[in-house]
């Protein structure tokens, strides 16, 4: 297998071509959803494997530092991160769907603040465990009300910390448009959630326990490349240690057309792990937990940042989106 080397500097032009190549796994893919062991562990029949299609053209366009703003530049006063109880990470509860996990801070030209969340955290049925494909599965509608909280278990959700609404979903923006390239409709799963105005200043946009983002992965992995990510579903019963997670990836695919990155982990990735980040070995954002491979060993599906943001940047109607980078330096030796 090549593998082609990797640079991170914020302002490189991306190549989404020059990936290494790793075999599909024809192994049943789940979202990693907030439903019980029990339900997963009982969906296992059907395979869910997002055939490969004609590579879609490339979605990047203009240089990373574009797509970045610093904290101190982004025109906000953030919470310290010691005392932030809106960070990524913070469990995102979408209201009349799943529990999810939150991944990285955006803002845009007029200074309304977002947390990220995968799509299908908005899903609306059983149906969309089996079908990773965000141009037929069914969704709830912008608008929707979801809520930050801590300490959520199993049934409980814990204490609220924050409100927003859903403004942005790829599932509904590729429908609306006809989407039809296979690839996109495949990994592209990612929402945003406008966190409302008065809750804005308990946020931080570092991810908890590595810090970073330090800036935007837009060349991919290589075999063996560790990755860092941080998880907080309920399943995990409050357990704080548990949150942070470490993987090596796998080759990136080029039948894929870099949309997603496959990661085995010590640890991987549970039902309401959905959306959760994960930073690569120099803590540039990389992607976002997506879907589960029930299979041995398990690989979880991380969706390439650099597409989904540059998706939403295009579709989403939101002006000068652009993710907010840590206030915490990162450090993968914690």
């Amino acid at each position: 297998m090549a593998v082609i080397p990797r640079g991170h500097t914020a302002v490189e032009q991306p190549n989404f071509t020059a990936k290494g190549k790793y075999p599909m796994q024809r192994s049943t893919l789940y979202r990693a959803l907030a439903v019980t062991v029990t339900a997963v562990v009982a969906a296992t029949g059907a395979h869910l494997i997002a055939e490969c299609g004609t590579a879609s053209s490339q979605p990047w366009a203009g240089s990373a530092d574009q797509f970045t703003l610093a904290a101190d530049k982004s025109g906000h006063r953030w919470a310290s991160a010691a005392s932030a109880t809106i960070t990524p990470g913070v469990q995102a509860n979408t209201q009349g769907a799943r529990p999810c996990t939150a991944n990285y801070t955006f803002v845009d030209n007029v200074g309304n603040v977002y947390l990220g969340q995968a799509a299908h955290c908005a899903g609306t049925g059983i149906g969309d465990l089996q079908d990773p494909n965000g141009c037929t599965a069914d969704s709830l509608p912008l608008g929707t009300a979801v809520t930050f909280n801590r300490g959520g278990l199993l049934m409980l959700p814990g204490d609220v910390v924050g409100t927003g609404q859903l403004v942005y979903s790829s599932w509904l923006a590729m429908q609306r448009d006809g989407e039809q390239d296979h690839n996109t409709c495949a990994y592209n799963d990612f929402a945003l959630v406008k966190i409302a105005a008065e809750d804005v200043d308990k946020v931080n946009p570092s991810v908890p326990y590595w810090g970073g983002p330090v800036g935007i992965n837009t060349t991919g992995t290589g075999i063996g490349d560790h990755v860092y990510g941080y998880g907080n579903p309920s399943l995990q019963f409050g357990i704080a240690e548990l949150s942070p997670r470490t993987g090596q990836s796998n080759a990136d695919g080029l039948t894929t057309a870099g949309w997603t990155h496959a990661v085995t982990a010590p640890i991987p990735g549970i039902p309401g792990d959905s959306g959760s980040a994960f930073l690569d070995r120099n803590g540039y954002a990389l992607g976002t937990l997506s879907t589960v491979g029930i299979s041995l060993p398990i690989v979880n599906n991380i969706g390439d940042l650099s597409h989904e943001l540059a998706y939403a940047r295009a579709h989403s109607g939101i002006s000068g989106l652009s993710l907010v980078l840590g206030t915490e330096p990162f450090d993968p030796n914690r």
